[in-house]
């Protein structure tokens, strides 16, 4: 038997990240992310998550807590929960990747296999980290406040969706799908 999950994404980020390239980078919540946190967790945690798991960022660990409080469960942090690593990219606007590369940012979804975006992650290395997670789990009722490349690539795996179909499957800020 595997894992029941709700994978949830964070909320919004502080504003000073809007419009940039953070993945793998730490910024913290946004004044309204924090209270849709706030907001979103009883209605998460009528879901009856038996643990909650985060990705150790503060954007998603806010919100787990939440959650967990509200489940009255624990909340752990797993690394392998995080966003994609962008390399250099990470804390760039991008607009300013876009006009330093132009079209290069396509081979996350062209070359998913080889293309390292910044020098990080490539889509496929994402995608088979968060599969690994999940074989990972325990056979329990679990919430994973996560990213929305993360829930993507997880979801785009298990449907055998091929990459260019990905990004209809991030959720938005705060949403959260059942697998």
């Amino acid at each position: 038997m595997s894992a029941a999950l709700l994978l949830i994404r964070h909320t919004e980020v502080a504003r000073d990240w809007h419009r940039r390239c953070y993945g793998a980078s730490d910024p913290g919540l946004s004044r309204a992310g924090a209270a849709q946190a706030r907001l979103l967790a009883p209605d998460l945690a009528r879901w009856r998550p038996e643990l909650v798991i985060h990705s150790g960022l503060r954007r998603a660990a806010v919100l787990a807590r939440w959650i967990a409080r509200h489940g009255a469960v624990e909340a752990i942090a797993d690394p392998a929960w995080r966003e994609r690593d962008f390399g250099a990219w990470e804390g760039v606007t991008w607009n300013a990747i876009y006009r330093a590369t132009g079209n290069a940012m396509d081979g996350m979804v062209d070359a998913p296999d080889v293309f390292r975006p910044g020098g990080g992650e490539t889509t496929c290395a994402l995608a088979d980290r968060v599969v690994a997670a999940r074989a990972a789990l325990p056979a329990r009722r679990i919430a994973i406040v996560t990213h929305g490349g993360v829930i993507a690539a997880l979801r785009g795996r298990h449907a055998a969706i091929p990459v260019s179909g990905w990004p209809a499957l991030v959720p938005p800020l705060g949403g959260a799908v059942e697998m």
